[in-house]
């Protein structure tokens, strides 16, 4: 709102990384994980030594490298820590897969089709983040440039309009620049894969269609609106935000929890730059779209958010209501409390983009202070998702 940023997949979220950092700044970020790390999991064991050897390393390096759990915790940590995130209740259930030493595109790729078929689980969706190779100071990491690992294509007609979710209009545009035949011409085209090495240069890999699990969203009762032929992906896997743990910087870090239902039927369906359905389902309901006061949109979102829940429901597909996540959200704040932890939040993010007023987390306010380690966005990333590449 103006128009409220996209709502957040119940998964991390967060701010803006700096420019890379001098030593000394790094390895005071570095050390003031290694002791969160040490206070956290290893509390009876002196982070001194550790501290120490990670400042030899940098500087001889310039960089230095987590062990496998300082990076699991660090991953975790980052989500505990997403302001915009209403799903944090269950951070320490976050699996972490390590694959730091891949920096090349087809590896990324091969590995991010498997870490959608290990986070669709049957539809038993699982947090996961798999993590590549970092940026160094001798060489940048690679980065994937879409959004989401699953985005819906957006075609430009020769009307002027836009077929499929206009959110994906310039990334669909610079997938067929770079080679892409487009797919089958539906709103729900799933796009390529766009992955770059360290040396920048965007390359096409197709997703394999069995790493696709997908909703079909049909309506529990009432009209039919299955000429509509709705549907959207179960994974909401984050591809193009930073993971920051101690001053290093992870780019290709593809990360997901499961979907809030809102944020398909409220938000990806609904919103009027994305799917613009209310209209359409109005007039399956019968409604008057002549005159606001009959708050025909608000009965449609109504109805189209319980189409998506009962069409997960029905599929044996995990998605969480808003009303739930809510009173999780605030079971989160008094479980982090109990720990000494005090939760920050954006309120903006957190209100639900529908019945807002009507769930606990409306009428509080939030500490928005931001922390590390984060899940942050590139600088360029925004741009890049909206295909505004200059290479």
């Amino acid at each position: 709102m103006p128009a409220k940023p996209p709502g957040c997949p119940v998964g991390p979220g967060g701010r803006v990384p700096s420019a890379r950092i001098a030593d000394d700044d790094l390895a005071a970020e570095a050390a003031d994980f290694i002791t969160l790390y040490h206070r956290e999991e290893l509390p009876h064991q002196d982070p001194a030594p550790r501290i120490a050897a990670v400042r030899e390393e940098i500087a001889a390096t310039g960089t230095y490298r987590h062990t496998t759990a300082e990076l699991t915790h660090g991953a975790r940590v980052a989500w505990r820590n997403s302001n915009r995130c209403i799903g944090r209740l269950y951070w320490r259930s976050l699996k972490v897969r390590d694959h730091r030493h891949l920096d090349d595109a087809e590896s990324i790729a091969r590995e991010a089709a498997i870490h959608l078929r290990q986070a669709s689980n049957g539809g038993r969706i699982r947090p996961l983040i798999t993590v590549f190779a970092p940026d160094t100071p001798h060489r940048p990491g690679p980065r994937i440039w879409n959004e989401q690992l699953i985005r819906y294509a957006g075609y430009r007609t020769p009307s002027g309009s836009v077929l499929g979710d206009p959110r994906n209009l310039g990334l669909t545009e610079l997938a067929l620049d770079l080679g892409w035949a487009g797919g089958p011409g539906t709103p729900f085209d799933v796009l390529p894969l766009i992955i770059a090495d360290g040396d920048g240069k965007p390359r096409l890999f197709e997703l394999p269609p069995e790493s696709v699990l997908e909703v079909a969203i049909e309506p529990p009762d009432g009209p039919d609106y299955r000429d509509l032929a709705l549907r959207w992906h179960a994974v909401p896997a984050i591809a193009n935000m930073c993971l920051e743990i101690g001053g290093v910087s992870y780019a290709a870090a593809p990360f997901n929890g499961w979907y809030m239902g809102t944020e398909i039927g409220a938000r990806n369906l609904a919103d009027v730059d994305r799917y613009d359905l209310l209209p359409r389902i109005a007039e399956r309901l019968g409604l008057n779209t002549a005159d606001d006061r009959s708050l025909w949109r608000d009965r449609a979102l109504v109805e189209l958010n319980r189409a998506v829940l009962h069409s997960f429901d029905r599929a044996g597909v995990t998605v969480a209501d808003h009303h739930t996540e809510s009173r999780r959200f605030l079971a989160h704040i008094d479980r982090e409390r109990a720990h000494g932890r005090e939760v920050t939040a954006d309120w903006a993010w957190i209100v639900p983009p529908i019945s807002g007023a009507a769930t606990p987390v409306f009428h509080r306010t939030y500490d928005a202070t931001e922390h590390r380690p984060a899940y942050v966005h590139h600088p360029d990333a925004e741009a890049r998702a909206r295909g505004e590449w200059a290479g």
